[in-house]
């Protein structure tokens, strides 16, 4: 089957850059994961090389496709071998003004029709593609947390961007086993939007002492019917990651108090206390990294 992109760069070899590297891997697709850091890029293939050999210990893969879905990664450090790219996801951090930093190297690096997509979950597409010469090529693909697992992914249309764009990443996104949902560029998309008052009502039940940790997630879970407690969402997510998303999208809507985030967040940002990653969050992970 002919694909709409055969060679793609994922820049950032983050935990989501090395899942979408790897979703695209498993699609067919040679992947290049760049990063300026050399660990950054060994931890990738640590964690895309656990997940698969997790995939064959099931039964969900074979060897041989193990073997050749390796063979379709490579690491790279720096930007040098972007070249050849036709699709550059980028899975940066999520600040603004690293990614416009990052697409204006890209943009001088990468010519049409090489399309170049941001992971972002929250910021303003258009401000990213409004830094680039060709800002109609530029794009969101927001996948989710972990990517190798969660189905969809939202197709973001910035102010700029054409409509051939958005029609070949449905396509892409569809091709890689995904469900595409095409959206406006708006703070938080849908997913990260509706999800605030998810995040925002258990933090405040906490802080109002309403209940602990553990039961607030425990009656969200059993009787709410959600697959996970919004703390436990949280430390998978990153504390650090959910806290600058809700921060984006506050003031992304001038500070409408429906999205404002709790003290509670900002203060464990501040400790340190980022969840999964750090080995403490909400909860104790004595066995993280």
């Amino acid at each position: 089957m002919a694909l709409t992109f055969n060679k793609i760069t994922v820049f950032g070899a983050g935990t989501m850059g090395a899942g979408i590297a790897q979703v695209c891997a498993t699609a067919g697709i040679h992947v290049t994961v760049c990063d300026p850091s050399p660990e950054a890029a060994k931890r990738a293939q640590k964690q895309i090389d656990a997940d698969l050999r997790a995939g064959v210990e099931a039964k969900r893969l074979s060897r041989e496709q193990e073997s050749e879905i390796r063979a379709r990664i490579r690491y790279v450090s720096g930007m040098g071998d972007c070249g050849d790219a036709d699709l550059v996801i980028e899975a940066v951090f999520e600040r603004l003004d690293v990614k416009q930093e990052l697409f204006v190297r890209l943009d001088a690096q990468l010519k049409p029709p090489t399309v170049l997509a941001t992971n972002t979950s929250s910021l303003s597409v258009t401000s990213i593609a409004a830094k680039t010469r060709f800002s109609d090529r530029v794009c969101g693909l927001h996948f989710f947390n972990p990517p190798t697992r969660m189905k969809l992914v939202e197709v973001v249309a910035a102010q700029q961007t054409s409509t051939e764009v958005i029609s070949r990443c449905v396509s892409f996104i569809k091709e890689i086993g995904k469900e595409p949902a095409k959206v406006q560029d708006t703070p938080g998309f849908i997913v990260n939007r509706c999800a605030r008052p998810f995040y925002g009502e258990a933090l405040r039940c906490l802080g109002e002492g309403v209940a602990d940790i553990k039961t607030i997630d425990q009656i969200l879970r059993e009787g709410g019917g959600f697959k996970m407690g919004a703390f436990e969402l949280i430390d998978m997510i990153g504390v650090d990651i959910n806290y600058a998303t809700t921060r984006s999208i506050w003031e992304g809507y001038f500070h409408d108090l429906r999205f404002r985030p709790h003290l509670i967040q900002k203060k464990m940002v501040e400790a340190g206390r980022l969840g999964r990653k750090s080995g403490r969050g909400f909860y104790e992970y004595p066995n993280a990294g």
